[in-house]
């Protein structure tokens, strides 16, 4: 009897097209914030609700997933996760528009592509783990370097849209961003996908919070989220408003370099990671993630703005992956329970930090360097969660030793 060998490459592809779906589902909105107030009338304080709704329904459907998800089965969650991302996304053209409340409009259809994205977040990562491949760091590294460069496709394709054909046929642009989604069910639907852990066998969130390890990694990841995506988000609006930017050259200024930059210091940890001190290099991009913060708020120069700004996402790169790097191998059973609670600790800071800095902003009269100058709080906490990380660990693999 002939045995068919599977074809895990179909596997890592589907993961591929998932984590470009998150891309899309996190990015693609931000590019509208300014539209949404102009349009809408929605204050810019309310719009800072927009990505602290989305983080924090990945949030919760993290929680969900490190209790549920292993009985309802990896292939079902992650095909749902694409149908929400989807509707979610077509939605956005039409629900708004047809309620009386354009921003509760905007609101159900971000909880419900987030609810796709929290899935995605959640489920890629031990997907790809649970795969017979050789050198996972490097092909986990490469794997999250796709979220970076599906928010230079979103951002680049949709400016494109926007210059040719006006940004007020922005619904278009939402519904063919829809597709990639539904195309990639039925990649998910068919590829081969293996369980992380045997059943039964992983950590529970009781003895996950028992380990030291484990908390340090979630205030990094929480850090990290915050440093991450307090600037991401509002990169756009903050080269366009702060410093005075055009909305096509801020766009591809703003969140497309940082994109970029966050791209390539994922590429070059793959690449280079065994040649390097992985938890030195961590807290160096710590303290350049604090740089960026102080550079991007106080300088007077634009440029120097927009330089800061860029760099700050090379700075916030390597911090996920490197995060689950270290975590993982000491806390091999920790399942994805372990990676749901990593993602749900990101999320919560990706809810934060973004909501602060708009909160700052509109008290400070919408003036973004003053809340990006109170944003720098989170890359400087990164630094010491970093440090606090590796005495943890470093005490933890010497008992387990």
């Amino acid at each position: 009897m002939k045995l068919v060998q599977k074809n895990y490459r179909k596997t890592l592809q589907a993961c591929y097209l998932g984590i470009i779906t998150q891309a899309i589902a996190a990015n693609f909105a931000p590019l509208l914030f300014l539209k949404f107030h102009t349009d809408w009338g929605i204050a810019l304080g309310r719009i800072a609700l927009i990505p602290s709704v989305f983080f924090l329904t990945q949030l919760l459907v993290d929680v969900f997933c490190a209790r549920f998800v292993d009985k309802i089965g990896y292939r079902r969650s992650i095909v749902l996760s694409q149908i929400f991302v989807g509707v979610g996304l077509a939605g956005l053209a039409f629900v708004p528009d047809l309620m009386g409340s354009p921003f509760a409009g905007v609101m159900i259809c971000v909880v419900v592509y987030a609810v796709g994205s929290g899935l995605i977040e959640v489920l890629v990562s031990p997907i790809v783990e649970a795969c017979p491949f050789e050198h996972k760091d490097a092909v986990m590294s490469l794997l999250h370097s796709f979220y970076c460069w599906g928010c230079v496709g979103v951002i680049l394709l949709s400016t494109l849209f926007f210059a040719a054909f006006g940004v007020e046929n922005w619904r278009w642009m939402a519904c063919a961003w829809a597709l990639v989604p539904l195309y990639n069910v039925f990649n998910f639907a068919v590829c081969p996908i293996e369980r992380l852990t045997e059943e039964g066998k992983g950590m529970t969130l009781s003895q996950l919070f028992k380990r030291p390890v484990f908390w340090a990694a979630l205030l990094l990841m929480v850090c990290a989220g915050a440093s991450e995506l307090a600037m991401a988000q509002w990169a756009s609006a903050f080269t366009e408003a702060a410093l005075g930017f055009s909305k096509t050259v801020g766009d591809l200024a703003g969140p497309c370099l940082f994109a970029v930059t966050m791209g390539l210091s994922r590429v070059i940890y793959g690449k280079y990671g065994p040649r390097m001190n992985l938890s030195r290099f961590m807290i160096g991009s710590g303290v350049l993630c604090l740089c960026c913060y102080l550079l991007a708020s106080l300088s007077k120069n634009p440029v120097l703005c927009l330089i800061g700004c860029v760099c700050c996402g090379f700075s916030v790169g390597i911090m996920w992956p490197g995060t689950i790097s270290i975590t993982s191998p000491r806390l091999p059973s920790g399942g994805t329970a372990l990676f749901a609670m990593l993602a749900m600790a990101g999320d919560l800071g990706g809810a934060v930090g973004p909501s602060f800095v708009g909160a700052v902003t509109q008290r400070a009269g919408d003036n973004l360097q003053s809340g990006m100058l109170v944003g720098s709080v989170f890359p400087l906490v990164l630094v010491a969660a970093l440090i606090l990380l590796n005495r943890k660990a470093s005490s933890t693999h010497v008992s387990e030793g």
